[in-house]
């Protein structure tokens, strides 16, 4: 999507970038969409970068996007479809998602309980933006058949380093070497 000015048409909770500090939006506002991947926006207020979540996208006279996956034969949770889900939570700042920036460590399923644990990183550890971006991973991987609770672990060992992108994130960021 490219940048494009709209007016919140109601009251819009969002969170300012790289902090997390949570701020309201007033109605009948105009912002800035400099950003809409994984269903989720990032804005630009009064000078702020602010990040949307996608369930607010109604603040933004827009439509949420609807996370869907085809129903598995039998009840065992697929690890592509949970790896389709981290694909679908974007940095805020950067535009490429959690898997592809390398921040992912670990995905463990337990078909027994139907749980999925994950270990992931920050591209800073001061980040406030952590549990935001913990929040959407739990929420996007519980959109995945079968999945009955998720837990993600915010891990800073080893510390992320952007040899950990893929080379598509690198290119996209202009970080290769």
């Amino acid at each position: 999507m490219e940048r494009r000015m709209v007016t919140t048409v109601t009251d819009c909770p969002g969170r300012i970038v790289p902090v997390g500090t949570p701020i309201t939006i007033p109605k009948d506002n105009f912002v800035t969409i400099t950003q809409a991947l994984g269903g989720n926006y990032t804005v630009t207020y009064n000078g702020n970068m602010v990040r949307v979540d996608g369930t607010d996208a109604a603040a933004l006279g827009l439509e949420p996007e609807v996370l869907e996956f085809e129903q598995p034969d039998g009840d065992d949770i697929l690890e592509e479809q949970v790896w389709d889900a981290l694909r679908t939570v974007f940095d805020p700042e950067i535009p490429v998602d959690l898997v592809n920036l390398g921040l992912i460590y670990k995905v463990e399923i337990e078909q027994a309980d139907k749980s999925v644990y994950i270990e992931m990183t920050l591209t800073a550890p001061g980040c406030g933006m952590g549990p935001v971006l913990v929040g959407d991973v739990e929420y996007r991987v519980a959109q995945v058949p079968n999945v009955k609770t998720v837990q993600v672990e915010l891990v800073f060992d080893p510390p992320w380093s952007r040899e950990m992108m893929s080379e598509e994130a690198q290119l996209e960021t202009g970080m290769f070497y």
